[in-house]
């Protein structure tokens, strides 16, 4: 078992998955749904200005580009986790394709050869299965 990451990637690592959790919570919506409250109760005030458009805009897409890059860290690393554990039980298997190892890394036609020869086994079986 390897010692949790001491260097900036690790620190980023869970700070990218900590914001991912917080922005995907149902307070954060609410906040968002406050904020546009807000906003919107701000436009008289402002005379439904280009500038009280603005502010929305331009908070909007500041908070949406970064947050895209927090989640899409979070989720490439959900998704190594998921394969390297999936990886465990192929090796682990007796009769498991070890080939499937790694299957993220093939190329898309390996992977459409692949999905045909699967879907060849799952007609198969369904024909067993209908003829019984």
């Amino acid at each position: 078992m390897t010692q949790p990451q001491s260097s900036d990637a690790g620190l980023f690592s869970r700070f990218a998955g900590r914001a991912a959790d917080l922005v995907g919570a149902p307070w954060a919506f609410v906040v968002a749904m406050i904020s546009i409250a807000v906003w919107l109760a701000g436009g008289p005030g402002m005379h439904y200005s280009d500038t009280w458009q603005l502010i929305m805009n331009t908070w909007t897409n500041v908070i949406t580009f970064i947050v895209v890059f927090l989640i899409q860290h979070a989720q490439n690393r959900d998704s190594k986790a998921i394969n390297l554990k999936l990886n465990e039980i192929i090796r682990s298997t007796a009769g498991a394709e070890d080939e499937l190892i790694d299957i993220e890394k093939l190329s898309d036609d390996d992977l459409d050869r692949l999905e045909k020869r699967y879907e060849a086994i799952r007609v198969r079986i369904q024909d067993r299965k209908g003829s019984v």
